[in-house]
């Protein structure tokens, strides 16, 4: 399995090289206490493209510890970017993964050429009660995350998969995860973010709500949303092929391919 030594962290990554001729690369972030399993095998297999999902320190199978400020995650992204040394890059981050993506897009590294905004905002605040069941009782305060992360109608083997993911990740780095959430706020900086974005969010998503993502598409310069109906914070499990749909047009757009 593939391994990048960044600022002293072995940082893992999954990635699938295109079998035909390639216009572009996507790179996976994942939000909150997740993975790179987080992203669904729709848009990590995606045809004739190359895509890399990484875990981010502190989680999945790299090197601990995690962070707890959203800028210092963002600075091992842009070092991995720099480290995979390829070009076209459409960067796409889920809900905390968002956030990175975002604070990259305020001054991009030459080799992005768009990004895709998943479930997310502009700023990120957590509930007091979350902060501190994590520390005290994380498994509770898994159910509790877990019950608002899905939508209703989302299969309970998906959602038990979800928490058991959950689990698996250091209370540790997700304590550090949703201080990093909870401190970030660029309400005031998106109109400075000119790459061109992609807007995407579950109609029913009640962690990162859709008035958010409506919010980030009418502030960026140059940006599109598409909301996927019925789907909650999970959108991209939920509804892989829909999330991938809207991707692979965006990216086609982006390209001219």
């Amino acid at each position: 399995m593939p391994y990048l030594t960044i600022k002293g962290q072995q940082i893992f990554f999954a990635f699938r090289e295109s079998r035909g001729a390639s216009e572009y690369s996507l790179l996976l972030i994942h939000g909150a206490g997740g993975s790179h399993l987080d992203w669904p095998p729709e848009l990590r297999n995606m045809a004739r493209t190359n895509v890399y999902a990484m875990d981010l320190p502190g989680h999945g199978r790299s090197d601990p510890p995690g962070y707890s400020s959203i800028s210092d995650y963002a600075e091992i992204v842009a070092a991995f970017i720099e480290a995979i040394d390829v070009v076209n890059i459409i960067l796409i981050g889920h809900s905390m993964g968002g956030a990175i993506v975002q604070r990259i897009g305020l001054s991009p590294p030459s080799q992005v050429e768009g990004l895709v905004l998943v479930a997310t905002g502009a700023r990120l605040r957590v509930a007091p009660a979350i902060l501190d069941g994590v520390v005290q009782e994380f498994e509770r305060t898994a159910d509790v995350i877990s019950d608002v992360a899905w939508s209703e109608n989302t299969p309970d083997r998906l959602k038990q998969l979800g928490k058991r993911r959950l689990l698996n990740c250091d209370p540790t780095s997700v304590y550090g995860d949703f201080v990093a959430c909870n401190d970030f706020d660029l309400i005031n900086d998106l109109h400075d973010m000119q790459l061109p974005t992609l807007v995407v969010c579950g109609t029913e998503d009640r962690m990162t709500p859709l008035k958010y993502s409506r919010f980030v598409n009418e502030q960026l310069p140059d940006a599109r949303i598409e909301t996927i109906e019925g789907a909650g914070h999970m959108v991209m499990l939920e509804q892989p092929n829909a999330v991938a749909a809207a991707i692979e047009v965006f990216a086609k757009e982006l390209t001219g391919s």
